[in-house]
């Protein structure tokens, strides 16, 4: 699973840096034909003044993922190539961990009230296989809770609290893991960055002194290299910290439904004949 993620993410963005640069020529090649003059001014304009057409129309066409793969290029592929992977990987991990949180989710109150309302009737193996075959970690609590209240050696109501609990932390590790890898990736990120703003001082240094002189056009390329890298590595970490955030507000809510659940189940053990008391 994680690994089909990561490469479906890996996939998403060179498929979309690649339709960016087709749709960009596309738009080039139906740019409106401007050659609406008489033959006789458009060659003498040529003779007089030969300025090339398509450069201009290129750069106004020029759209914002070409410039940033330039910029890409411009800051050393190489050395970005490490951004960009820590983008990739971050990515997917995200990815993994919002459709595994999501699909987590139920109606706490809802399973937990029909739950109830089997267990009040007796019905508790009916209740222990509802459990079973919801997902989620309200449901795996549950279902600890349940097996040891249908059981004959376990149905006592301090059992059932520690197996609630245990359940519940086993549970939260389930929710937050990865996690520790996103935020590695997220510090990962600037710190590329960083390391590359001092590669590109150290470039612009080799530079002075080779040409023995201190001009903006010697030390140009490595600041330019520096600062790109920088804010590459600042806008991943960016990205990344906004999809960590949504993470840790799912894993906060699934949390919550579970403390709330685990209340419910120990009401519900104490009011049932087969728990003891």
């Amino acid at each position: 699973m994680k690994k089909l993620f990561a490469i479906v993410a890996l996939a998403a963005v060179c498929s979309f840096g690649a339709t960016s640069s087709v749709i960009a020529q596309e738009d080039i090649a139906e740019a409106p034909d401007t050659t609406a003059l008489d033959s006789a001014a458009v060659d003498s304009a040529a003779e007089e003044a030969p300025a090339p057409v398509a450069p201009v129309v290129e750069e106004e066409n020029e759209g914002i993922f070409k410039t940033l793969k330039t910029k890409y290029i411009e800051g050393d592929a190489g050395f970005m190539s490490l951004v960009a992977i820590a983008l990739v990987l971050g990515l997917a991990l995200c990815i993994e961990r919002i459709v595994y949180l999501t699909l987590a989710q139920i109606n706490t109150r809802k399973f937990t009230s029909e739950l109830a309302e089997l267990v009040e009737k007796g019905k508790v193996a009916d209740a222990l296989e509802k459990a079973k075959n919801t997902r989620g970690p309200v449901a795996q609590v549950s279902r600890k809770a349940l097996e040891c209240l249908d059981s004959t050696d376990r149905n006592d109501i301090g059992t059932i609290e520690r197996t609630i609990n245990m359940e519940a932390e086993v549970q939260g590790s389930y929710l937050e893991e990865n996690c520790s890898w996103i935020t590695l990736f997220i510090a990962m990120a600037p710190s590329l960055g960083f390391l590359g703003t001092v590669i590109g001082m150290v470039m612009a240094f080799d530079d002075i002194q080779r040409a023995g002189d201190i001009s903006p056009t010697v030390v140009a390329g490595g600041m330019k290299v520096a600062l790109i890298t920088t804010i590459f590595g600042i806008i991943v970490a960016l990205i990344l910290q906004l999809f960590y955030n949504y993470i840790l507000s799912k894993v906060e809510a699934l949390t919550g439904n579970m403390e709330e659940a685990a209340q419910d189940l120990l009401v519900m053990c104490v009011k049932s004949d087969k728990c003891k008391k």
